[in-house]
C-alpha cells in the first residue's frame, strides 16, 4: 500500500507535495484534522480520509488538540535541567488560559534556559520585564545569543562567510571536473555522517550514484530533534550556504536535480534564513537549468515540519514529505535506492552536507589529516546552560572531552553526569569525561554513543530517577507506534519508573526492568525504541546507589 501511496504523491512532485498543503491547512485553521480539511486534502492527492487522517493526527502541529494554542513551553531535556520551565508556565499562565498554553520539544534555544515559541518566533532566558514588553505590544527580543568557539586554525565549518562568489568558487571548479575525481576524494576524506550514525558517506553517495533511475532526490534532514542539541539550528541560521553548497555538490554527483531541506517547524527562524540563501543562490544564476552553462540541472527547496520527532529518522522524513504517516520502513531497500517517492535518495544531515567546502578546498587527503584515523574532520557540538560559557564548539574529531569542558569554561554548578548525543545518547559521569575524546570509537567503546554530540548536563540535585522516567516518558510520546517493542515497551518503561516514584512500598523488579530494556534495544524497528535502552542502562550501572531505593533485586528483603 505504502509504495503504492508513495507513486500518487510523485504525481505532484516535491514542489507541490501534499504534506506542505497539510501544514497550509493547519496554519490556516489551527489544525489540519477537522472532518471537512482531511476529506479536501484526500481528495486532492487521492489518499482518501482514512489515510489522510491517519498522518494529519499524527503530527502535534497538525492534530485537533493544537487547535487554539498560543504560546508553546519547551519541554526538552535541556530546560528540565535547567529548571526554567515551570517559572516560566507560571508567568504565562498570568497571560494566557491554561488550554492555550501547548508544549513543544526542543526550540534549540539550550545554551538559556527557559524557552518558548510565540507567533512564529523563538524566545528563551524572559525575564519578567521582557515578558510584559512582548505580550502587551509585541516587540521582543528574539536573537538567539551564544558563544561560538573554533579549536581549529583555521576554522573550517565556524569560518566567516567570504560571500557567494567566493564561497562557490570550488563549486563552479568541480562543475568542470569528473564524477570519478570526487568519488576518490570523498573516499581519501573518510567523511562519516554527522547525524548520529556515522555511516560513511562515500558509500551511501556512491550507491545512489550507481542506483537505476532517471529520476533521484537529494534530501537535507534538518529535523535535528534531540534535546541539548542545536548544532544544525546554529548551520541553518549562521552559514545556511555551507548547507546548500554540499546539497549541490550530492546532486551533480550522483544525477539529481531537486534538493529538499525538511526543516523542523520547531526551528522558524532556519526555514526563513534558507530561503532567504536560495534566493540569494538563484540570483547569482547558481540553481535552476544548466547551472553556469553545464549539464547541470538543479532546484532546492525547503519543507517546514509539523512536529514529529520521528521524523528526524530517514525512512519516517521520507515517508512525512511523501505525505504519508511517519512510520519508519523496514530496511533494505535503503533510500539511495529506494527513497524519495521510491526514487533514489541521498539524505544526509545538515552538519554532514556542511563539510563538503573543506572536503573541496583541502581535497580529500587534506580533510582526512583534521582528526584521526577512523574519525576524520570538524566536529560541532552544542554546549547547555550549565557551562559557563554554552555554545557552538568546533573541535577536530578526537579532541579530548575535557578540552571541550575546559574551552567551556567549566561547570557553573556541581554536575555528576551528561548526556551526549541526544535522548538516546549514553549517560557519562563526571569522572569519566577524562577518558574520552571526540569520536565514535571512544564513545562506543566506553559504552556511550557520540551521536549528534549535543551535550546536556545533569546537575548534582536532579534525580536520577525522575531523569530516566523523562527518557521513557519521551520515547513513549515520540513512538511512530509501528513496532511493538517501541510503542509498548517505552510506555511500560514510564509507568514503572512513576509508579516507584508515587509508591514508597513498590520497587520495580530488575529482572524485569532488564527484560524490558532488552527487548526495546534488539526488537525495535528503529533507532528511537533501540537507543532509549543505553542512557538507562548508564544510569544503572553508574549511579547504582542512588536509584537502589527504586529496584528490587535478589538481595532485596522480603518486605521491600
Amino acid at each position: 500500500m505504502s509504495e503504492n501511496l508513495s507513486a500518487l504523491s510523485f504525481r505532484k512532485s516535491a514542489e507541490k507535495n501534499l504534506f506542505e498543503r497539510m501544514v497550509e491547512a493547519a496554519e490556516t485553521a489551527g489544525a489540519a484534522s477537522a472532518r471537512e480539511t482531511v476529506h479536501r486534502l484526500g481528495e486532492a492527492s487521492l489518499f482518501g480520509d482514512a489515510i489522510t487522517l491517519g498522518a494529519v493526527s499524527f503530527y502535534d502541529f497538525l492534530k485537533m488538540e493544537n487547535a487554539g494554542k498560543k504560546v508553546f513551553v519547551c519541554n526538552g531535556s535541556a530546560c528540565l535541567c535547567a529548571g526554567t520551565q515551570e517559572t516560566l508556565h507560571q508567568a504565562l499562565g498570568g497571560r494566557f488560559r491554561e488550554e492555550e498554553i501547548g508544549h513543544i520539544c526542543c526550540l534549540g534555544r539550550c545554551h538559556q534556559g527557559g524557552a518558548f515559541q510565540y507567533e512564529g518566533r523563538n524566545y528563551s532566558g524572559q525575564s519578567g520585564v521582557a515578558l510584559d514588553a512582548l505580550f502587551s505590544t509585541g516587540q521582543g527580543d528574539s536573537e538567539d545569543r551564544y558563544d561560538v568557539v573554533s579549536h581549529l586554525q583555521p576554522p573550517q565549518l565556524t569560518a566567516p562567510f567570504p560571500g557567494v562568489e567566493s564561497y562557490y568558487s570550488p563549486f563552479r571548479e568541480l562543475l568542470g571536473k569528473d564524477r570519478d575525481w570526487l568519488a576518490g576524494e570523498l573516499k581519501d576524506s573518510g567523511l562519516r555522517g554527522r547525524g548520529g550514525a556515522g555511516f560513511p558517506l562515500h558509500f551511501k553517495w556512491s550507491s545512489c550514484r550507481a542506483a537505476d533511475g532517471a529520476v533521484k532526490y537529494v534530501v537535507c534532514n534538518a529535523d535535528e530533534g534531540d534535546p541539548g542539541a542545536y548544532i544544525d539550528k546554529y548551520l541553518m541560521e549562521q552559514r545556511p550556504h555551507s548547507v546548500l553548497l554540499g546539497m549541490m555538490v550530492a546532486g551533480w554527483f550522483a544525477g539529481a536535480q531537486v534538493g529538499v531541506l525538511y526543516i523542523r517547524a520547531e526551528y522558524p527562524e532556519s526555514v526563513r534564513i534558507v530561503d532567504a540563501a536560495i534566493a540569494e543562490l538563484h540570483a547569482a544564476g547558481l540553481l535552476g537549468k544548466n547551472i553556469l552553462g553545464s549539464e547541470f540541472h538543479f532546484e532546492l527547496k525547503t519543507i517546514k515540519g509539523a512536529g514529529a520527532y520521528i521524523c528526524g529518522e530517514e525512512t519516517a522524513l521520507l515517508a512525512s514529505i511523501e505525505g504519508q504517516r511517519p512510520e519508519v520502513r523496514v530496511r533494505p531497500p535503503f533510500p539511495t535506492v529506494e527513497g524519495l517517492y521510491r526514487k533514489p535518495t541521498i539524505v544526509n544531515n545538515v552538519e554532514t552536507f556542511s563539510n563538503l567546502h573543506a572536503i573541496l578546498t583541502l581535497g580529500g587527503k587534506g580533510y582526512a589529516a583534521v582528526g584521526n584515523a577512523q574519525s576524520t574532520g570538524p566536529k560541532l557540538l552544542s554546549l547547555d546552560s550549565h557551562f559557563v560559557k554554552p555554545g557552538i564548539y568546533e573541535v577536530a574529531m578526537g579532541t579530548p572531552l575535557s578540552e571541550v569542558v575546559a574551552l567551556a569554561g567549566g561547570f557553573r554548578m556541581k554536575v555528576k553526569a551528561l548526556q551526549v548525543g541526544g535522548p538516546l545518547g549514553g549517560i557519562v559521569p563526571v569522572d569519566r569525561i577524562a577518558s574520552l575524546t571526540v569520536d565514535f570509537e571512544s564513545f562506543k567503546k566506553a559504552g556511550f554513543l557520540l551521536g549528534h554530540a549535543g551535550v546536556v548536563c545533569i546537575p548534582e540535585t536532579f534525580p536520577m530517577i525522575e531523569y530516566i522516567q523523562h527518557l521513557f516518558q519521551f520515547t513513549a510520546d515520540e513512538s511512530c507506534g509501528k513496532c511493538f517493542p517501541c510503542r509498548l515497551g517505552s510506555t511500560r518503561g514510564k509507568e514503572l519508573i512513576a509508579k516507584a516514584r508515587s509508591d514508597s512500598n513498590y520497587q520495580i523488579d530488575r529482572t524485569l526492568l532488564d527484560d524490558l530494556l532488552e527487548t526495546l534495544e534488539q526488537t525495535s524497528l528503529c533507532a528511537l525504541g533501540g537507543g532509549v535502552p543505553l542512557p538507562i542502562k548508564n544510569a544503572l550501572q553508574f549511579f547504582e546507589e542512588e536509584l537502589r531505593p527504586y529496584l528490587k533485586t535478589a538481595t532485596t528483603p522480603a518486605n521491600r
